[in-house]
């Protein structure tokens, strides 16, 4: 069996170095000549050679140590980043957002909606987008979902989501016709440790919100069932493959709190 050739890592490197080198020449070379420098004139203020500052701007200054670098350009009034460039395996920086929204979009296509990632409640204003509408045309039906890793300030997000819901109205009538869509809003939240303490910790202010049965929010995503009139919120486990209700458990004094339920 063949052995798979091995990409020439030197000689890319080099050609890297190379292009580098060349552009931070260029760079070095405008830079001295805008501040009407001369090339010892340079090297007497940052302690090199005339000859030093030549080999920099021809862009052979690769022997040449970083800290000396960063120090000439740094006598010119300028600092020198040194940067990687971004890792093509790297995960996207809202990776965990985005496996909320894939859950969503997976569960509504299996009960029969059409998924649409950043849903623009306000089309001419694209910063205003519900993380993930579900619309089914058949049955009129227009839900709107917002996913939650972490949930911040709680009231902003509360009147965002009012806010987009309000706009989706005049966007169901424009689906709809003369038989506008029904729009229902439900919160989807990763079921952390942080976000099941902040549940807990302001039980009336979720459920004052949050009237829609949990239950019946879970088999409207999940089976396709008639959501609920009320906004709702349901739990995803940590790993966003699944979705389960929330519930209103008692604590020992008759208090009602909030906790998820598997159930």
């Amino acid at each position: 069996m063949s052995t798979p050739r091995r990409p020439n890592l030197g000689s890319d490197a080099v050609q890297r170095n190379r292009a580098q080198l060349l552009t931070l020449g260029e760079r070095l070379r405008e830079a001295r000549r805008r501040r009407r420098l001369t090339q010892a004139a340079l090297g007497k203020r940052v302690g090199l050679a005339q000859s030093s500052i030549s080999q920099m701007e021809r862009g052979f200054g690769g022997s040449l140590s970083i800290d000396t670098w960063q120090r000439t350009f740094v006598g010119l009034g300028i600092g020198l980043t040194v940067d990687a460039g971004r890792d093509p395996i790297e995960e996207p920086r809202d990776a965990g957002h985005l496996q909320l929204q894939e859950l969503v979009i997976r569960l509504g296509r299996r009960a029969g909606y059409v998924g649409l990632f950043e849903l623009a409640s306000k089309p001419n204003d694209p910063s205003r987008s519900t993380d993930v509408g579900l619309r089914d045309d058949r049955r009129r039906r227009l839900v709107l979902v917002e996913c939650w890793n972490t949930i911040g300030d709680i009231g902003a997000s509360v009147r965002s989501t009012a806010r987009k819901t309000a706009e989706a109205e005049g966007l169901a009538v424009a689906l709809g016709g003369g038989n506008p869509h029904r729009v229902a809003t439900c919160w989807v939240v990763r079921a952390t440790r942080r976000n099941q303490q902040l549940l807990a910790r302001y039980p009336e202010v979720f459920a004052s919100r949050f009237t829609g049965s949990s239950v019946a929010w879970v088999r409207a995503l999940i089976g396709g069932a008639e959501p609920p009139v009320e906004p709702g919120l349901v739990w995803a486990d940590v790993r966003a493959t699944r979705i389960f209700a929330w519930r209103r458990p008692r604590d020992s004094g008759g208090a009602a709190v909030l906790g998820p339920s598997r159930s």
